[in-house]
């Protein structure tokens, strides 16, 4: 049994008729005629399965020869591959790499049960699977596997790295440290007080869920518009066709929904920590010098070692450099991986 806080329930009935900003060319539903998508499934060390496309450019020879570079993408956090990520990967298959997008585990197409729940490792390990898949494509170099990730996953892939030396290259675009923003919010708004009480309200749902009750989930972006412009920044995209119209899956009823108990898990996440192992592999991270998530990529491009740049997109927000393909510095991501796969 599932149980939503209010309004929750009624994301899949839908879709906002506001009119969305699609300014600067957003198409987040991009699809290229010179690329060809193939649904996949890989499993991880963890036994799940994962839900993916794998993205290559129509005239690109698969012939065996294991000498294409690949990139996996990661969505925003509470998303799906259909958002965001399978953009990405479509204009990276474009320029001749092989490359994947995923569902991180209880999201989308992906196993993984309560669905929709909070699992930091899990998502680590999702990455590394897909270079394991990768790496057994006889078309794929395996010593040339980098990884992008978008929102939340700009963290994942971040920690997946620290562990995983085969991930050659690492790129973020609009990183979000989930860690960080659960522990203090944005601009460290939240104090210690604010942090327990909902520790605390996540242990009693826990005693709740224990004695019959069902899965409470808790949203992740807003249902309404507010004044508040983070929130209508993410209302724009995740309640509007600009972001939400999801033909090729129907995960969109818990789309941004977490389950509150595994909500916590957050906390002990602190993907920045040790990053400057990471080197002397590549770290490119990009945001938009006006995104409210800035703080996130600031403070790992300074923990970072060499090599490693911090690019800003002017006038850039934190969901433009989702979907906005004229405002997407795609000559940087291009020229990065490139330069390094």
């Amino acid at each position: 049994m599932k149980v939503f806080t209010s309004g929750i329930a009624a994301l899949g009935m839908a879709v906002s008729a506001y009119a969305q900003n699609l300014s600067y060319g957003a198409d987040n539903f991009y699809r290229s005629p010179n690329v060809t998508v193939h649904p996949i499934t890989f499993p991880t060390q963890n036994n799940n399965t994962i839900a993916g496309n794998l993205f290559t450019r129509n005239n690109l020879p698969l012939n065996g020869n294991a000498s294409a570079p690949a990139i996996v993408v990661g969505h925003p956090m509470g998303a799906v591959k259909e958002q965001s990520a399978n953009l990405y990967a479509t204009r990276l298959a474009e320029q001749g790499f092989i490359t994947v997008s995923l569902d991180l585990p209880s999201y989308g197409g992906s196993s993984g049960f309560p669905i929709n729940s909070v699992s930091p490792e899990l998502y680590a390990e999702a990455f590394s699977a897909a270079v394991d898949y990768l790496g057994t494509q006889d078309f794929v170099n395996r010593t040339r596997i980098g990884v992008l990730g978008v929102c939340g996953s700009g963290g994942f892939v971040v920690s997946a790295a620290k562990i995983d030396p085969r991930i050659r290259a690492i790129a973020s675009v609009s990183m979000y440290d989930m860690g960080a923003v659960n522990r203090n919010g944005l601009r460290h708004s939240q104090n210690i007080t604010q942090r327990q009480q909902v520790i605390a309200a996540a242990a009693q749902q826990r005693w709740n869920e224990v004695d019959g009750a069902g899965t409470l989930y808790v949203r992740g972006t807003p249902l309404n518009l507010t004044a508040n412009p983070v929130d209508r920044e993410f209302f724009d995209f995740y309640r509007t066709r600009r972001g939400a119209f999801v033909p090729e899956n129907s995960t969109f009823e818990l789309t941004t929904a977490r389950s509150e108990t595994s909500n916590v898990r957050f906390l002990n996440f602190y993907p920045f920590n040790d990053i400057e192992t990471i080197s002397p592999r590549p770290l490119l991270f990009v945001s938009g010098d006006q995104a409210h998530s800035r703080e996130f990529s600031e403070d790992a491009y300074r923990r970072a070692a060499e090599p490693k740049e911090l690019y800003w997109v002017p006038g850039a927000g934190h969901v433009d450099l989702y979907d906005r393909v004229e405002l997407i510095p795609w000559e940087r991501f291009y020229g990065f991986f490139r330069a390094n796969l």
